[in-house]
């Protein structure tokens, strides 16, 4: 079986990489980082973006499930009643949201 003079080459190249002693391989990561990372990152920034201005940002409507936000003892700062990180936006209590105004 005869291979093209650019398979050859390509072989002889691969071969010659794999027996040195990786000194071109920070210059090899560093090109990627510039060429993929980066623009990658960028790309992903942007359709986050894109997707948060797309989404409502509305409440859910509460269901008060009767395994959800359970209270078997009192929280110790407060009134007792709100956890420790509360959002009053995304966070309902166990009777509901606390304000409808959002």
């Amino acid at each position: 079986m005869s291979l093209s003079p650019a398979a050859v080459a390509a072989r002889r190249l691969l071969a010659a990489a794999s027996h040195s002693s990786h000194e071109g391989g920070a210059r090899t990561w560093k090109i990627l980082t510039i060429v993929l990372a980066i623009p990658g990152v960028g790309i992903c920034m942007a359709n986050a973006y894109m997707k948060a201005q797309a989404h409502s940002h509305g409440q859910p409507e509460f269901v008060p499930y009767s395994h959800l936000r359970i209270r078997t003892k009192r929280f110790p700062w407060g009134d007792g009643d709100h956890t420790l990180f509360h959002n009053s936006h995304t966070n309902a209590l166990p009777k509901g949201y606390e304000s409808s105004d959002h």
